[in-house]
């Protein structure tokens, strides 16, 4: 069964392009707190890896860091930018099969139409106990800016379209990983909250960072300044501090799951414990009443 397409992947990775060009200072705060915080979570992994990949992300500063401190010594990447549209647009990654011990993919899956099936082509280009690692951005993520655009349009020209990007929560990631195939998964997330002037100060940032709005049903009309102004004007009085800065919050799901091995531990057997609860807790146990 096909999936229809939400997203438009090309525009998306021209964006992406045009903002790793611009360079502008310091709209990668982002970027950089996710490879931090990914960085740091591999680090914990006593295992050097041998072919690693680095599937989609903006820049390589995760890998960079990685290769510093020695977990590896080189790193493949993925280069969508170097493939055909329609293979772009169909999300065929045309990776090898059981080849890479490590996949990496820093807050990129959530811009991805058929996300099952490329959790199914990680699954396959990871050799047996391989790594995959993944950051997304989840629900929550821009809820200020998302509710702000839908009251000013709607107060403006007496309807709302979709201007931010649906995502998924962390249930579904979890659902996703062990649909795909993967053992001992984990996921957590955080929320990073981050201030500014006004809310025309965060929309560019998000441009620089080539993260505006790529759905393919997303609204084309040219929009006005007085549009803008009243996003600011909704936003500043809705989600604004005290001291009148104004909140955007992005909540990052990490996930971690291990193409299954022999050697892998496995969950105990229900009834299998050898000692019980009270015990280690050093409590009386209490017997419920039938």
């Amino acid at each position: 069964m096909s999936v229809k397409p939400i997203i438009d992947l090309d525009l998306f990775l021209k964006r992406q392009k045009r903002a790793q060009l611009a360079g502008v200072e310091g709209a990668d705060f982002l970027l950089k707190h996710i490879a931090d915080e990914m960085d740091e979570r591999l680090s914990l992994i006593e295992r050097n890896f041998n072919k690693p990949l680095q599937l989609y992300g903006y820049n390589r500063s995760l890998a960079d860091q990685i290769i510093s401190r020695g977990q590896t010594e080189i790193f493949k990447f993925f280069e969508p930018q170097n493939l055909a549209l329609d293979a772009i647009q169909t999300e065929a990654l045309e990776l090898e099969d059981s080849v890479h011990d490590l996949i990496l993919s820093p807050a990129s899956l959530h811009l991805t139409n058929d996300t099952p099936g490329i959790f199914a082509q990680i699954f396959k280009a990871l050799k047996e106990d391989g790594l995959f690692m993944a950051s997304v951005l989840g629900a929550g993520t821009l809820h200020e800016l998302r509710e702000s655009l839908l009251i000013a349009e709607s107060e403006l020209y007496g309807g709302a379209s979709a201007r931010v990007i649906p995502f998924a929560d962390i249930r579904d990631y979890g659902g996703l990983l062990q649909r795909a195939g993967f053992a001992l998964p984990v996921i957590d997330s955080d929320t990073l909250t981050v201030r500014y002037d006004h809310a025309m100060a965060l929309m560019r940032d998000l441009r620089a960072m080539g993260m505006t709005n790529p759905l393919i049903d997303r609204n084309k009309r040219p929009l006005s300044r007085s549009f803008f102004e009243k996003v600011n004007e909704i936003y500043g009085e809705k989600f604004s501090d005290p001291d009148g800065r104004i909140r955007a919050s992005f909540t990052i799901i990490y996930l971690k799951g291990w193409k299954p091995h022999k050697s892998q531990q496995k969950p105990l057997k229900p009834g299998s414990a050898k000692t019980r609860l009270a015990d280690a807790l050093k409590v009386d146990e209490m017997k419920l009443k039938s």
